[in-house]
């Protein structure tokens, strides 16, 4: 199975909308969007969600009032400040890290499981769908990339895909990390702007890193050719294969108001045309890459 990961340096550059084009154009293909944190993919393809989990990723404390001596070396052990004078916790402010547990005397502490997000399996007009969204203030966020790849892998097993295409988060951090590490390939997408290109050159690096092929989507490339010669050659420098050029165009503004891919919105259009010739070449690409 071919894995194809669409990242961007910053956000705002398309991403989403190129994978949900993709999307709409690929063949015998899973779909997941790893940008957990904001993930916004289902706004274009629409899923019918099937099935709900829930992600535990961490911990939070709570003092049980009836064992308490109140001591207070929980309180002065907690760097997070999460620990009133009344000796209550604050779930929002509490990490989980639990040196409250293990500074206690008595045992009066104690360490559940809480709720940081959800995961879902759906299904879309064009292909099944991984997914999930972490709650506000949650951390773990790589983690929770890391599950929603593997479910995706395994919807691909189940109904027999041989491409999983992954929305993926904007920088370079750990959930970015954990979205492309084992893909056959990857995709930054750039906008032709000062900041835009900056974090594609890191974005880049990470693909180098991990030694992972990566080629380079310039989205509304008329809006600045200068910097878009400037992106070219960059590339072309450091052995970076420009795949294509798409246009700056109001109707991809359009599509996402209608909450459809563009490829679908307008079937005849320029831009769906730039899109069909760019997704044709990921494809023979695709096709050199090992599994």
């Amino acid at each position: 199975m071919k894995e194809l990961v669409i990242v961007s340096g910053k956000g705002g550059t398309g991403k989403t909308s190129l994978t949900a084009a993709f999307a709409a154009l690929a063949a015998n293909h899973v779909v997941s969007d790893c940008d957990v944190d904001a993930p916004n993919l289902h706004l274009l393809l629409a899923p019918q969600v099937e099935k709900t989990e829930d992600f535990i990723a961490s911990k939070v404390a709570s003092i049980d009032p009836e064992l308490c001596t109140e001591c207070y070396a929980c309180k002065e052990s907690c760097r997070f400040d999460a620990i009133s004078e009344e000796l209550i916790v604050d779930p929002i402010l509490c990490e989980g890290c639990g040196v409250c547990k293990l500074v206690c005397p008595v045992d009066a502490v104690t360490l559940t499981d809480s709720l940081s997000g959800y995961i879902y399996t759906s299904a879309t007009e064009y292909c099944p769908m991984a997914h999930a969204l972490l709650l506000p203030g949650e951390a773990n966020s790589g983690k929770l990339v890391a599950r929603v790849r593997q479910l995706a892998k395994e919807l691909a097993k189940e109904k027999g895909k041989d491409l999983l295409l992954v929305d993926g988060p904007p920088g370079i951090a750990c959930s970015t990390i954990a979205a492309i590490s084992g893909a056959s390939a990857g995709i930054v997408v750039v906008e032709p702007t000062v900041p835009a290109i900056h974090d594609m050159e890191r974005a880049l690096q990470l693909f180098v890193h991990f030694q992972i092929p990566v080629m380079v989507v310039i989205n509304k490339f008329d809006l600045n050719l200068q910097k878009t010669k400037g992106v070219e050659a960059y590339c072309a420098e450091h052995g970076v294969e420009v795949i294509g050029r798409v246009p700056f165009d109001d109707v991809m503004i359009q599509a996402v108001v209608a909450g459809k891919p563009v490829v679908v919105y307008a079937p005849k259009h320029k831009l769906t045309q730039a899109l069909r010739g760019i997704w044709e070449k990921i494809e023979e690409r695709l096709a050199h890459h090992d599994s």
